[in-house]
């Protein structure tokens, strides 16, 4: 048998050497995700090694409240308020950005990988407009760019996708990825009471914040639902394109009337495949009150998802807060430690297919999208309106599922026409909706809901 040479020993030894010391991580910014990652990392070391390999460590911080980010990691800890310095220290392996947004955060991951250091991140607003370049940027580096944590907090709904249902073609994702408009509809529902009124709730229990927009107007969920679309389907991350409406506009008499159909409304985001492209959708939805899905309340986040080979799959958790979070920043750092030495052509890729076999299938604009819908019309109390009414959607080809009539608040002389269609194309639903407005009989604005089945 032939002896290694000094040479090849000696490599041997340094490699086993450099995977078996700690892996050194810089954190910026040390809010409350950053203090969790941090608390989570100390109370379970050992258990965290075992399965990384080696240690993980934070040995460097920035934050602009330096005192506030000493009196959280204490000593051994270096604390900095510039975050490039962090990057520039040659020491650290991973940098962790918690900074948020699209501004300075932006350039300091770009910074990060220049200098040749992998990058976690909880950043969605950041990867859901800038992850192209982000992604393309860490593949010609080599670097890795974790991101579990930018989707629905702890739930490995990431993993899921780019890992654990790779064998399948995705046909369709369906989740409740905002905690603070679950919960608003939760109480809208519970307690019967309008959105102004549960939105201050909210904002008093910490739910929302003082400017709750981007979560009420669905801004946040449509972040993570673009991010869940390019990876379900190897595109490129497209915000822009994607069809976006908050739940401000929703009234307690709809949530109670969907109630009574047998339905309750949800903040969903929606992507799928359809034949012509893909659907990249975030909007109150009708949806069936035996889905599991449709009994998520709170502060709850799920996210179901429809794979040809393994059917349906629900994945449910907290969507937010400070351990919760840090537990997928932690398991991104955990997945780094593991594949730090790996050749980067063997790694996973970020949006789950390679990156020269990204599609660039089109995002399809909302006219295009084919769901079912609820409508709701206050109408004259007069013979003849619901005659006009179903003559004009007959006309469009939207066939009608069911037709309820509930006395209006408004007194005897109106009521309220509920109607639930079959599916239908956007675009010929907003023509109907044009036509009936402009009768004589119909006194308000139509309220019109998406309706889906989630079958």
């Amino acid at each position: 048998m032939t002896t290694p040479s000094v040479a090849v020993q000696a490599h041997v030894a340094e490699r086993r050497e450099v995977e078996t010391k700690p892996i050194q991580v810089g954190l910026l910014g040390i809010g409350t995700v950053g203090s969790g990652t941090f608390k989570v990392l100390q109370r379970n070391q050992h258990e965290i090694q075992r399965r990384a390999g080696r240690g993980i460590e934070i040995t460097m911080v920035a934050d602009l409240d330096v005192a506030r980010a000493k009196s959280i990691v204490g000593e051994g800890v270096e604390v900095v308020a510039d975050a490039r310095a962090v990057i520039a220290n040659p020491a650290i392996d991973i940098v962790v950005e918690l900074i948020g947004g699209y501004g300075i955060a932006k350039a300091l991951v770009l910074e990060a990988i220049a200098a040749g250091k992998h990058v976690v991140t909880a950043n969605k607003a950041l990867l859901a407009v800038h992850g192209t370049e982000i992604f393309a940027a860490a593949h010609a580096k080599g670097v890795m760019v974790a991101f579990e944590a930018a989707v629905a907090g702890g739930i490995p709904i990431i993993k899921a996708l780019r890992e654990g249902l790779t064998a399948n073609r995705i046909e369709w994702i369906a989740g409740i990825i905002n905690g603070t408009t679950n919960f608003i509809l939760s109480e809208m529902r519970d307690k019967g009471l309008d959105f102004a009124t549960v939105l201050k709730e909210a904002q008093r229990l910490g739910y929302a914040e003082s400017d709750p927009t981007f979560d009420i107007e669905g801004i946040d969920a449509a972040h993570k639902a673009t991010i869940m679309s390019a990876i379900a389907f190897g595109v490129p991350v497209q915000f822009d394109k994607a069809y976006i409406e908050g739940i401000t506009r929703l009234q307690a008499t709809d949530i109670r009337y969907a109630e009574q159909l047998g339905y309750r409304i949800k903040l969903l985001g929606i992507t799928k495949r359809r034949e012509h492209g893909i659907e990249l959708r975030v909007h109150p939805t009708l949806v069936p009150a035996k889905r599991l899905i449709a009994n998520v309340e709170g502060a709850m986040n799920a996210v179901v998802v429809q794979g040809d080979a393994v059917g349906t799959t629900l994945y449910y958790g907290k969507g937010a807060g400070s351990e919760p979070t840090a537990s997928a920043v932690v398991a991104d750092l955990v997945d780094i430690c593991r594949l730090h030495t790996a050749d980067p052509d063997h790694r996973v890729p970020h949006l789950a297919f390679q990156p020269d076999a990204m599609a660039d299938t089109a995002i399809l604009p909302i006219e295009q999208v084919v769901t079912a819908f609820y409508l709701r019309l206050r109408v004259a109390d007069e013979a003849g309106v619901l005659s006009k009414i179903t003559t004009i959607l007959a006309e469009h080809d939207i066939s009608i599922d069911a037709v309820l009539q509930r006395e209006s608040a408004e007194g005897e002389k109106s009521t309220d026409l509920i109607i639930l269609t079959h599916d239908t194309v956007e675009g010929r639903m907003r023509d109907a909706l044009a036509k009936m407005q402009a009768l004589s009989s119909v006194l308000a604005p139509i309220v019109s809901i998406r309706k889906e089945e989630l079958a």
